[in-house]
């Protein structure tokens, strides 16, 4: 087995009395795209300058390459960092952006000038190296930003939210620009983000971070479909999150009831016992949405409802129900068929879920409340 790029064990920071990073233990595989998702002030940024070498951590270690980092000073470290903000320098050429960190490691001109040309090329810039920097678009800047890291050869690139300043048609782009530059490249990247879509996305694995610690860490798809928390089912996707409290199991089945006098039924995850207080958690794209309750699937748990609103958003529309004996609301995706093209506000419909698919956890109270 290899030796992983990235390699922390029990790493502590600590502000005043704040932790802002509590003991986190993780490796990243050589040549992966790894992703740290979290909300803001959750400790990500933190962790990503102490990787760089900009804050020293309070305790743990911290290997890049099979190598020990204590006392490591930044420019000594393996790693190259892009951030948001992308710190071009305006009166250079593109070329010479490029080139920067070469020419102060005191690399020939004909090689920087080779290295730099071959660089540019790989990213899709062949021949902008004269090009002023005021020239580009923001999408060929942020690729003069990542040729500028890789062309010194980093064992690691650390990416700090890059596409958090770009307009959201150029965002998209570039998420895909990314994972292909990334696979290119075969070089570990390292990248934290507030976005779960960019996470998603670009990340062969996702760590969820909320104070100070990784919630879990897997797949996009582990995530999605396996959340290991209420945290991690209400951050990673849409999701309706419906509290209350248990008052039966039935094999892997937890009933719940909400103070408003719903009861639904959901897969268990975790140790849920009876009167403790919970929280179910259903995807909009699980449950199903019909005119007459006789048309559900058979497996599903059936409520009536009202609708509240339309979100119309392409192959992203959905409906916001009121389920009618509580009057919580209830999120279902449409399909794209356009069967439901003619729903109106206010009028009666009937929608359920598979409480299989559906997943409860016990508390609950911590999770986003975006849900």
């Amino acid at each position: 087995m290899s030796t992983p790029d990235l390699a922390v064990a029990r790493l502590i920071k600590q502000f005043a009395d704040h932790r802002a990073v509590d003991e986190l233990t993780f490796q990243v595989e050589r040549g992966s795209f790894f992703s740290i998702l979290g909300p803001s002030g959750c400790g990500k940024t933190t962790l990503l300058r102490m990787i760089a070498g900009f804050i020293v951590p309070d305790g743990g270690t911290l290997h890049i390459g099979g190598r020990s980092m204590h006392g490591v000073a930044p420019n000594r470290r393996p790693v190259n960092m892009v951030f948001q903000q992308l710190a071009l320098f305006p009166m250079m050429s593109v070329g010479e952006n490029v080139a920067f960190g070469l020419a102060r490691r005191g690399v020939a001109r004909p090689e920087r000038l080779r290295r730099t040309e071959a660089m540019l090329e790989r990213v899709g810039l062949a021949g902008a190296a004269r090009k002023r920097v005021d020239e580009l678009s923001g999408g060929q800047r942020q690729r003069v930003a990542i040729a500028r890291s890789m062309v010194l050869e980093p064992t690691l690139l650390l990416l700090d939210e890059p596409l958090g300043a770009l307009d959201l048609k150029l965002r998209e782009h570039m998420k895909i620009e990314l994972k292909q530059l990334q696979a290119s490249f075969g070089t570990t990247f390292v990248y934290i983000t507030h976005d779960q879509s960019e996470a998603l996305v670009l990340s062969d694995r996702v760590a969820v971070m909320n104070r100070g610690r990784f919630e879990q860490i897997g797949t996009p798809q582990d995530l999605y479909y396996q959340p290991a928390t209420a945290f991690v089912a209400a951050f990673v996707g849409a999701n309706n999150r419906i509290g209350g409290r248990v008052i039966r199991r039935d094999g892997d089945l937890t009933e719940l009831t909400t103070p408003e006098g719903w009861v639904l039924r959901a897969r268990q995850a975790g140790s849920c016992n009876l009167g403790d207080t919970a929280a179910v958690f259903i995807r909009p794209e699980v449950a199903s949405l019909e005119r007459a309750a006789d048309q559900l699937p058979r497996d599903h748990l059936v409520f009536d409802g009202q609708v509240q609103s339309l979100l119309f958003d392409g192959a992203n529309s959905a409906v916001l129900l009121n389920e009618a004996r509580s009057g919580l609301e209830f999120r279902v995706a449409l399909p794209q068929t356009g069967r439901f093209a003619d729903l109106k506000v206010g009028e009666r419909v009937a929608f359920g879920f598979d409480p299989q698919r559906a997943i409860c956890f016990a508390g609950g109270s911590e999770a986003p409340a975006h849900a």
